[in-house]
């Protein structure tokens, strides 16, 4: 799981297999999503015995989840123990990307017709956001692109879902290889055969990482913005040094948004901080010219960060300002208040044995 076309091309020419053999193993992966290769029935059985002395499909299920009444799911996944690499293929080639005893969380939220997955990317986080709980954990390792499909593949409500949204654990654009193979996949002919148009990917905006995504991939792009403002949102975001936030729109006014791709922008709002009449001004200034929509966030409050949350007339305010400028803007429905809501809070408690 997580391997190419070409990459399960080169495994079965190593292996003296027929070519097409890497297409059967392919839509069996990620067609009919199967968990053992002894479940590859059209693959004789001699080469199936061949591919289990060194391989193995690479799913692991979710060790723990929350459930929320509203019916979202936080589910828990170990990511894959470096003492498995020689079975995971090429991508398990180091113990650093594969820290061991590491958990990362995958959110599922179905609303109606729709069924969104909030996938992670890597175990803890270097942008050190001062809102968000995976940050605190600091940066423990990359994700594979195994470990990042694994949350899809094995989702138990795998079958439901519309859409994937890059937004969990992780900087996408820090981890840019494996999101990159992850949305090939998800979007293959040889693959899931996704519309690019059901995947979404966040980033705080990482120097030429972000313009190398928007060249190499269709998918929608969102954009941690969070404050307008340089020096605050320096303050709430580190990142802000390394790429402004007017540094991020101005790459992004140099693609074409008006067609299939969409650009939207992330802003969790904090009660008299980044909420008042001044930010709607400002936020219409710097995306003037660019085809976009804003999304306004509930926060969730995390342990020992005193950021106090907008209330719902701040936030419908600001919301109408924006449309009435021209700026789509809606406010996010907040989603499993009543369990580990937080991105992090789940995997950080796993970690410090707070859940039995």
């Amino acid at each position: 799981m997580g391997l190419t076309s070409t990459e399960l091309k080169a495994i079965v020419g190593s292996l003296g297999m027929p070519a097409f053999t890497a297409r059967q193993i392919a839509q069996w992966l990620y067609v009919k999503h199967v968990k053992s290769i002894d479940e590859m029935t059209n693959i004789s059985k001699q080469n199936r015995e061949r591919l289990n002395e060194e391989y193995e499909v690479g799913a692991m299920a979710p060790i723990d989840c929350q459930r929320s009444k509203d019916g979202t799911i936080k589910y828990l996944f170990p990511v894959c123990s470096s003492t498995n690499k020689s079975k995971c293929g090429t991508q398990c080639d180091s113990v650093a990307t594969h820290p061991e005893g590491l958990f990362v969380e995958t959110v599922f939220i179905p609303d109606k017709d729709r069924a969104t997955l909030c996938v992670s990317c890597q175990v803890g986080c270097k942008m050190n956001c001062l809102f968000c709980q995976t940050g605190k954990q600091g940066w423990q390792g990359d994700l594979t692109t195994a470990d990042i499909l694994n949350q899809i593949y094995a989702l138990p409500e795998v079958d439901r879902l519309t859409n994937i949204v890059f937004m969990g654990q992780g900087e996408p654009m820090d981890n840019l290889d494996a999101v990159l193979q992850t949305c090939d996949i998800m979007t293959a002919e040889w693959g899931w055969q996704w519309s690019p148009k059901r995947i979404t990917v966040s980033s705080v905006g990482v120097k030429n990482k972000l313009k190398r995504f928007l060249d190499e991939s269709e998918c929608h792009v969102a954009i941690s913005m969070h404050s307008p403002l340089h020096e605050q949102r320096l303050q709430l975001m580190p990142a802000e040094k390394a790429m402004p936030l007017a540094d991020t729109i101005a790459l992004l006014k140099q693609y074409d948004f008006t067609h299939q791709r969409r650009c939207s922008f992330e802003y969790i709002c904090f009660g008299g901080l980044n909420d008042t009449p001044l930010y709607g001004r400002e936020i219409t200034k710097l995306l003037e010219g660019l085809e976009c929509r804003v999304n306004l966030i509930r926060f969730h409050e995390i342990p020992n960060v005193d950021l106090p949350a907008s209330d719902e007339k701040r936030m419908e305010a600001l919301r109408d300002y924006l449309t009435a400028h021209g700026i789509t803007t809606t406010i996010r429905a907040s989603r499993g208040q009543d369990i580990f809501a937080a991105c992090g809070l789940l995997s950080t408690a796993k970690k410090n044995n707070e859940i039995t």
